[in-house]
């Protein structure tokens, strides 16, 4: 696997090892040791798997201590704009944020650290989206951030009038509203 830095302090990309003949092609999606070698030592819990449709916008989340999360995502089939967005006060890239193409063609994965905010958009017809958490899913540490926070100034790459959401997502806050890791605190 390759490892691509980002921008953001431990946010990177993963490609994979794509072998492919006449009868299609295989790759290995995840190794805990070539992870835990490349990326960081972290030990996913939980698998979750999404499907949506054009415009679907599914962020900014987050969960708050100690039910923190990092989250190793990919896309299986469809294509989406993954962003990562620092959320830890006092970082130095406090408030920026990185995105990729995720797509079932390129097979591309994204890892995104606890103390950072995540969320997607889709731009194909359709995709599915599946993604790795190292913590479980705890409902009252829920957190987010407005996905269109001009502090932030995400391109979401379709128009604003495209974009589908949530009825909680649209009452996300504003990152100067927003509950924040704390950049000195140890999140492993």
């Amino acid at each position: 696997m390759n490892i691509i830095q980002t921008a953001l302090e431990g946010v990177v990309i993963i490609e994979p090892k794509v072998f492919v003949d006449d009868r299609g092609y295989f790759f290995e999606s995840f190794s805990q040791q070539r992870f835990i070698e490349k990326v960081c030592n972290t030990t996913f819990v939980q698998d979750n798997e999404s499907k949506s449709t054009y415009g679907v916008l599914r962020g900014l989340h987050f969960q708050k201590p100690p039910h923190a999360q990092s989250k190793l995502v990919r896309v299986v089939s469809g294509i989406v704009w993954d962003v990562a967005v620092d959320i830890r006060s006092g970082s130095p890239t406090f408030g920026q944020y990185v995105g990729v193409e995720l797509t079932g063609e390129n097979k591309r994965q994204f890892f995104i650290p606890r103390g950072f905010a995540h969320g997607f958009i889709v731009l194909s017809p359709e995709a599915v989206f599946q993604y790795k958490c190292d913590n479980y899913y705890a409902p009252a540490y829920e957190g987010s951030v407005l996905w269109n926070d001009p502090a932030i100034g995400i391109d979401w790459r379709i128009s604003e009038k495209e974009v589908l959401l949530s009825a909680k997502d649209k009452q996300s806050p504003l990152l100067k509203e927003a509950w924040l890791f704390d950049y000195q605190e140890k999140l492993y």
